[in-house]
């Protein structure tokens, strides 16, 4: 066999720069025992993961982190952050991205990802779906990547206009490789993503029609038994499809979004005081003047009874308090109160465990570098596969993390 060697050049770094993960690619036999370990789990395999734009808020729990706590023991789990996904919006601040990388993975942590169930690993150190990123840009018309309703409207409420780089709907089919790179069976997201899991299923059939020969007639779920490598994936939606956010309906009188960017969120992060101070001034019913009015309780409408219906536990004191607010007898005030305490109750073992992470940066440092390294050895594996499908698969090669 041919041997070459290839090094990424080290720039020179300091102490912090250092802490971060180091990857090295070099050429090396890959035994077929290894592919074989690499290609089959005895659990199904789950994908899921963050773009790094700051500290989770509750959208996320709700959306997806519920989902990926609940599978922890079921499934073989992969939880990725896409922080050169952040760069398509960002590209002039890498320090507040490289921050938001620790922010997300500590958040993880916090909430419960344990990282002896799960594999936490970084997008920009996982070489493979770089790769498989541009082999999937050739099965897929611009055109369709443009008519995806979840891009344009980040085009819209980012306020792009034409002015977004080229990589921002190059974005789109990255994350048909984030997802495929694994060839997991199930994608945990929240709502506002099956535009993005539908381009993967598409690319996922085009590959394995045209290059493992699999019949377009296929059932989906049988694309991987029928000889293809990407199985045609399916989403797994959180309890909440949409958390709206604490503030004022848009321009069409519809809710928006939790978003950061919107500064209608609460973190997961946020201390007991902040809670309240953003509960205790949510937008509720702009018409209800006085306790004693009549109040919306239509959590399409009203996001404090969006709060309680999603995080309350006691179901039944919510229904009884939506029929007193409808006829003027409980306010505001009370039932804010109330919703302090349930989201208070929610975050403080999350915050009391966030402390103790951000007192060990190292620590997280290290969970990051060790499931990049697991995460490496499968989509290395994806990779070499696709590209012997694609007839292109000349040399073997081996990724190591130090």
């Amino acid at each position: 066999m041919n041997k070459f060697k290839m090094r990424r050049m080290e720039p020179q770094m300091n102490a912090d720069q250092k802490s971060f993960i180091g990857v090295h690619l070099r050429a090396s036999a890959v035994s077929t025992v290894t592919l074989a370990l690499m290609s089959s789990h005895a659990k199904p395999r789950i994908l899921t993961g963050d773009t790094p734009t700051g500290r989770l808020h509750l959208g996320h729990y709700v959306g997806s982190i519920e989902n990926r706590l609940a599978m922890q023991d079921a499934f073989d789990c992969y939880f990725l952050i896409a922080n050169k996904h952040a760069f398509t919006t960002r590209a002039d601040k890498p320090d507040e991205i490289r921050q938001s990388v620790i922010d997300v993975a500590t958040d993880w942590l916090a909430v419960g990802i344990d990282p002896n169930k799960s594999t936490m690993c970084l997008q920009s150190e996982i070489p493979a779906i770089d790769e498989l990123t541009f082999f999937f840009a050739m099965l897929i018309p611009f055109n369709r990547v443009m008519r995806n309703p979840t891009l344009a409207q980040e085009i819209k409420d980012k306020e792009l206009g034409d002015k977004y780089p080229f990589g921002f709907p190059l974005y789109a089919v990255g994350q048909c490789a984030d997802i495929l790179a694994f060839r997991p069976q199930y994608v945990p997201v929240g709502e506002d993503q099956l535009p993005h899991l539908e381009l993967s299923r598409e690319v996922a059939r085009r590959f394995d029609q045209l290059y493992c020969n699999v019949n377009p007639h296929t059932e989906d779920a049988d694309y991987v038994k029928a000889g293809g490598l990407f199985p045609v994936i399916e989403p797994k939606l959180g309890r909440v499809k949409r958390l709206v956010g604490t503030g004022a309906p848009g321009a069409d009188g519809t809710l928006l979004k939790m978003s950061k960017s919107l500064n209608n969120a609460i973190f997961l992060s946020d201390d007991a005081d902040t809670v309240q101070k953003k509960v205790m001034t949510m937008y509720t019913d702009p018409k209800r003047i006085r306790a004693t009015d009549p109040g919306e309780t239509d959590a399409a409408k009203n996001p404090l009874w969006a709060f309680h219906e999603t995080f309350n536990p006691d179901q039944n004191w919510v229904r009884e308090q939506q029929d007193l607010y409808r006829q003027g007898k409980v306010g505001d005030v009370a039932v804010k109160r109330r919703l302090v305490e349930v989201l208070n109750a929610l975050i403080e073992p999350i915050r009391t465990r966030r402390k103790q992470y951000e007192s060990r940066p190292d620590e997280v440092i290290d969970v990051l570098r060790a499931g990049t390294r697991r995460a490496n050895q499968i989509a290395e594996g994806t990779l070499m596969l696709a590209k012997k499908a694609m007839r292109q698969g000349f040399f073997d090669r081996r990724l190591t993390i130090e």
